[in-house]
């Protein structure tokens, strides 16, 4: 590795040992040994005639590259002279997607320290857990979210500065004013392209969390790679989307994606449907990230009238994307849904369909950079058309903080990320399901979300997930959550009517044995039905 810029040296003392690291494929990625990703994606893009260029749009304010290279290092400037931090620190930010939150991001990263974005949502409790495993000395906290922040950093042993800043276009909190006076430029910490730039947070569903550890460098390899290769992104391109930044997914599609190469990004604190709609109609948005739920109701409200012509790209994500959505849309729009999974661990999309190159129910073929197999439980590359573990690898990978439950995740130097996929004949990869979504039922394996797909492609079916239930004859058998259009009575005859239409549409012994009717769907910030909590 290259000499490292961090005088607080634990992101790199805590990286796992090197030979349970996944094997790293960085051919054709090819960075100077000194880089700082946040420099990258305001100065650089000032100095190659962006500045004029709309970069973040929000809360009411257009900002341009100029404008947030400005403001970052005005903010960095206050983070090292006012507060102290230093290169390696870990600095907390909780904030909704907004300006203010990228903003605070990319001035961390340019002072040279290890940042860890975080969800509104999360209570001091949830909070306490990054805190305590990061060892968290610095939190810059959106003024409206402050309540929980300063419950969490009551007690810590470790988090000894919060700070608030205004996440509003008002810039009226204390590091706002700290950072009014400084001057616009700042010379960034000379970090290493492969120093621990970001601490990703897993969204898993249950248990403790884990952080993965992300370079400098990767966080340009996201863009170098995916963004450039499948969404072909441009200056005019204007960027939109759900996730919440403080998910990779969210940071990728949402700033990094739009930052490396000149385009907008709008940002949403409340990205529902509606609040997407209104903006894509306004600012003519051309590429959108958000999950398959989301582009349902996008497709409901272009029945209604809504203007969606100017999406170049729907970029799906987060959900298995259910053949009727992908079917649907590209019959309304004439344009392709892209599916792609990613990881936290990898850090963002490395398998994916392209414009040119796609398939219903099919998740694609890897990016540019990647390699990617199915494999038995031995590790062992399993035959076209066998259901199994997804294993990949490329230029970016797993490292757990402390290497926690490591060797779990990179065997033989590939990544096993957890879900169960078939690749077929012609190369393309088709998802099944979570390791721990497949249902085992009287010998047969069942992937729930294809039995998902079957119920969409119904009418009444608005929504729906589908889990294995304790069953003492079958072991388990597949139960299926539904909500219903308006106005449909969930009685036994909507029952018997979806069990048929699921016996006609894939093998009969896949049908859900159980059906139960809903209001709505337990789901994370990114959209992810939280299929455990339907266990309960």
């Amino acid at each position: 590795m290259h000499p490292s810029a961090h005088q607080d040296t634990f992101a790199r003392d805590n990286l796992p040992a090197p030979e349970l690291w996944p094997e790293l494929l960085l051919q054709g990625f090819d960075y100077p040994a000194r880089l700082n990703a946040a420099v990258e994606l305001t100065d650089a893009m000032v100095a190659r005639g962006f500045g004029d260029n709309t970069a973040l749009i929000g809360n009411g304010r257009r900002r341009t590259y100029k404008e947030l290279t400005d403001w970052t290092n005005r903010l960095a400037h206050a983070l090292v002279d006012d507060l102290g931090v230093k290169p390696g620190n870990r600095v907390l930010i909780r904030s909704a997607n907004n300006p203010a939150m990228v903003a605070c991001w990319l001035a961390a990263t340019k002072a040279g320290a290890v940042v860890v974005n975080t969800m509104p949502m999360l209570r001091a409790g949830e909070l306490v857990k990054y805190i305590e495993k990061a060892e968290i000395q610095f939190a810059l906290c959106d003024t409206r979210l402050m309540d929980e922040m300063a419950l969490a950093a009551k007690d810590s042993a470790f988090l000894k500065t919060v700070v608030g800043f205004d996440g509003t276009s008002n810039h009226d909190a204390e590091l706002d004013r700290l950072a009014l006076e400084k001057p616009v430029s700042f010379d960034a910490v000379d970090t290493a392209q492969d120093d621990v730039a970001l601490l990703g947070f897993t969204s898993g569903s249950t248990g403790d969390p884990k952080a993965t550890m992300h370079f400098h460098r990767d966080l340009l390899i996201i863009a170098d790679g995916y963004a450039r290769e499948v969404l072909g992104v441009r200056p005019s391109d204007v960027f939109v989307g759900s996730p919440p930044l403080a998910f990779t997914f969210g940071l990728g599609g949402l700033a990094i994606f739009p930052l490396r190469f000149g385009a907008a990004a709008t940002l949403l604190e409340t990205a529902s449907p509606p609040n997407m709609i209104e903006i894509i109609e306004k600012y003519r948005a051309t590429v959108c990230f958000t999950a398959p739920t989301a582009y349902r109701a996008m497709l409901r409200a272009m029945e209604d009238g809504a203007d969606l012509s100017s999406l170049r790209a729907a970029v799906s994500a987060g959900e298995t994307l259910p053949a009727p959505v992908y079917d649907e849309w590209q019959e309304r729009t004439g344009k392709p849904m892209l599916d792609g999974i990613g990881a936290t661990e990898m850090l963002h999309i490395f398998i994916s369909n392209r414009f040119d190159d796609h398939r219903p129910a099919c998740t694609g073929k890897p990016v540019s950079g990647y390699e990617a197999k199915v494999v038995g439980p031995d590790g062992t590359e399993l035959p076209r058309g066998e259901m199994g573990r997804l294993a990949v690898r490329g230029p970016t990978g797993c490292r757990y903080l402390r290497g926690e439950k490591q060797a779990a995740y990179a065997v033989d130097g590939w990544n096993i990320t957890g879900d169960t996929f078939v690749q077929d004949a012609d190369g393309y990869f088709h998802f099944a399901a979570r390791n721990d979504d497949m249902i085992l039922s009287a010998g047969y394996n069942i992937a729930g979300p294809e039995v998902e797909a079957a119920l969409l492609a119904h009418d009444a079916v608005a929504e729906c997930a589908v889990i294995g239930a304790p069953d003492a004859e079958r072991g388990e058998i597949v139960e299926a959550h539904v909500v219903l259009g308006a106005g449909l009575d969930g009685d036994a005859a909507m029952v018997k009517t979806l069990q048929e239409h699921v016996k006609a549409v894939i093998a009969p012994y896949k049908y859900p044995r159980s059906i139960v009717f809903v209001e709505t769907l337990p789901k994370t910030a990114t959209g992810k039905v939280q299929r455990f909590r339907l266990k309960g």
